[in-house]
This record gives C-alpha cells, structure tokens and sequence, in this order.
C-alpha cells in the first residue's frame, strides 16, 4: 500500500499498521491543521510539522490542546489519539476511529461471549509465550499461574545479569507514590508499549475493554496483548537503561523505540491478533 497521504472528497488513503512509526508524545503545546498537514506549536513557539498518517498514535501530555480540526484529520487517517498524565504514568482517555468494517469487532465480542471461547484466547495467547507447552490440559488460572513465575524468574535473572538489586515490581507511581528509579523505568516502558498495542487494537477495530486473562482496568485487552511483549521490549531496557543513566525518561524512550523498530512490533501485532481470532 502507499505511504502517500492524498486529501480528496474526505477520502484518505493511509499506510498499514505495520508500516507506521511507534507513538509520537506532545506536551505543553497545541496540535492544530496547517492546510492540509498536522502543526504542533510548543510552549515556546518552535513549530514542528506532524506526519499524522505515518505515525501509530499521538500521546497528549500535561498542558496539550488539540483542535477540532485535528481531531477529524487523525480520523480520517486512522491515527489514534491517547491522553495521558505526567510522564504518561496516568491513562485518562483515548479517541477511537470509527471503523468501517466491523467483522473485527463482531468475531472479538463472539469469543468472549462463552467460557469455552475465552479459553481458546488465553490458551492462544498462552501459546505465542510459551510454544513448547501443551495448554491442553491448562486452566487459565494455572497459565496465569505459569506466567506470573515466568516475570519473577526473569526481574531475578536481569538483577544478576545487570548487577542491580532487585526487592519487587512497584506499579504505584501510576497513582502519584514514590516508587525507585528502577520501577518508575519499568511504568513508563510499559506505558509506552500499551500506547502502541492500544493504537493497533483500535486502527483493527477490536475492542480493549474486553480482555481474556485481565478483567480489571480502562483496557485489559491491552495488557493482555502487551503481555505478549514486555518480557523483550521493556525488561531488558528499563534495567540496561538503569545501569548507565538511572532514570532518563528521554534515554528510555529511544532505546525502547530503537528495539520496537528492531523486533517489529508493529508487524507483529496484527498477525497475532488474527491468529488469535482466526
């Protein structure tokens, strides 16, 4: 498909998910139309122009506004918008696409109608972590199980591997109370890597308050799907990154997008989202 942006009768053709950039964060400043483009004007007054098609969400921090205008210009090129609070520790909200096509949907609410469908999911989903289970026989409090071992079995294995000590996961600096560098690292990687998963759940058309392992939350299906990935895309950098800066939330961000780019996230995320709903 093209990557050219053509602007026709409201008509758009836009590139695939797989070919979009990873998440484009903006704070303090204002996103409006600049004819037919995207402008961010900061604080400060710099102007940067905004490949709105090309990118596979826009993240709106602390002291954004946005216009109309915008808003139906990222509609018609598909690119969902996040708001989010400091540091993007807090999800406020996102803004969804109408999709045209809704075979997406309707297949994501059939398999989760039934104890026996969301059984197939985990057991799906399951088998993307761990191909060499058999989940035949699995319950999906015993994958949970399985998985939980797997995430403390891998902080224990990067704490010796980076010389870093390690007591336990803290996810409270979502809510504002001091965490260690090292935690606060590993809330906004994860952040991050939910932005991405969210952009690609909603350009698809599924729908990410309706998880299979997560219930809890604004967008279990969201953990479900990053869950897929941490173990590659934010452990290893939140504790690499730790060992050469501490916290550097600039530094994280470009190690995480550089190893996005290299795993090709973005490919791989819509390729198992039809393999879990084939």
């Amino acid at each position: 498909m093209s990557n050219k942006i053509i602007f026709k009768d409201f008509e758009t053709l836009v590139p695939m998910v797989k070919d979009r950039w990873t998440p484009l964060y903006l704070e303090h400043g204002r996103l409006e139309v600049d004819n037919y483009s995207i402008k961010w004007i900061s604080s400060n007054g710099e102007i940067i122009q905004v490949p709105v098609a090309m990118l596979s969400c826009i993240i709106l921090g602390p002291g954004s506004t946005i216009t109309h205008a915008a808003i139906a210009s990222c509609s018609k090129c598909n690119t969902p918008i996040i708001w989010c609070g400091d540091d993007g520790l807090y999800f406020y909200a996102f803004g969804v696409n109408v999709n045209e096509r809704c075979k997406t949907t309707k297949r994501h609410i059939q398999m989760s109608s039934s104890k026996e469908n969301i059984e197939t999911i985990c057991r799906r989903m399951f088998k993307i972590r761990f191909p060499d289970i058999d989940t035949k026989d699995l319950s999906v409090e015993s994958m949970r199980g399985l998985e939980g071992n797997r995430v403390r079995n891998s902080y224990k294995e990067l704490s010796e591997k980076y010389k870093i000590p390690w007591v336990c996961r803290n996810t409270n600096g979502v809510f504002g109370i001091d965490v260690d560098d090292l935690n606060l690292s590993l809330n906004i990687l994860n952040y991050h890597l939910y932005s991405l998963c969210l952009s690609v759940i909603l350009t698809m058309g599924y729908l990410p308050s309706v998880g299979f392992f997560h219930a809890d939350g604004k967008v279990p299906f969201v953990y479900d799907i990053a869950d897929l990935y941490k173990l590659e895309l934010t452990f290893d950098i939140a504790f690499s990154t730790y060992v050469s800066a501490r916290y550097n939330k600039d530094l994280l961000i470009q190690n995480f997008s550089e190893k996005v780019a290299e795993f090709k996230l973005l490919e791989k995320i819509p390729k198992h989202l039809n393999e879990l709903f084939k």
